[in-house]
């Protein structure tokens, strides 16, 4: 029997990265402050609908669409961000937010990246008795009384949360090389947020 993965707080960190940019300024995006929220919730539509009709193949493929498309958005968002800062077109309280929201942004996008591909991707999560295998080792799965064990989207977040912060991922060892690139590749924009911030803060002191 099928134990399916809550999809829901997926769903939430995609939209609610969309959400945060009704706080950034208009130079960080292209159109209206409104628009990435509308294209996420929008584009979030088919793969929850492609879940419900179980054409997992299609809710895979909507889903991969969905996140680049946000994570190719926050990618422009820090280069404007960047420019705008070499320039000073913002101010220095705008630009300190846009960095932390955009900081979230990344902590919310790479979790939501790593739950979908770890072992397969949730579809395949849910076909197996136990999660044994994986980009990551867990400590669950290697304690004998946790045969049941399935990692779900708050460990993925406690993963891309640590990476951002600690820039390691701590107590959970990556075992595959395209789990391995995608945390130095977030490890690097969280470096790049956290140094614009802290040399805001320096020229704001």
């Amino acid at each position: 029997m099928e134990q399916r993965e809550a999809r829901w707080p997926a769903l939430f960190a995609v939209v609610g990265v969309g959400g945060l940019y009704l706080a950034m300024p208009k130079s960080l995006t292209i159109g209206p402050t409104w628009l990435p929220l509308a294209i996420a919730a929008v584009l979030s539509i088919p793969v929850w609908v492609f879940y419900r009709q179980k054409n997992y193949r299609m809710n895979e493929w909507s889903a991969y669409i969905t996140l680049s498309v946000i994570t190719g958005w926050m990618l422009l968002s820090l280069a404007r961000l960047i420019i705008g800062m070499a320039h000073h077109t913002e101010s220095p309280k705008m630009l300190l937010l846009s960095a932390g929201l955009l900081w979230v942004s990344n902590v919310l996008i790479f979790a939501t990246w790593y739950w979908r591909l770890d072992a397969g991707g949730p579809n395949a999560r849910d076909r197996r008795a136990n999660h044994d295998e994986g980009a990551f080792l867990f400590p669950q799965m290697t304690l004998d009384d946790d045969e049941d064990w399935s990692p779900g989207f708050v460990d993925y977040l406690f993963l891309a949360f640590n990476t951002s912060t600690a820039f390691s991922p701590t107590d959970v060892p990556v075992l595959s090389r395209w789990a391995k690139v995608l945390m130095m590749l977030q490890a690097s924009i969280s470096l790049a947020t956290l140094a614009l911030l802290a040399a805001r803060a320096v020229n704001i002191l």
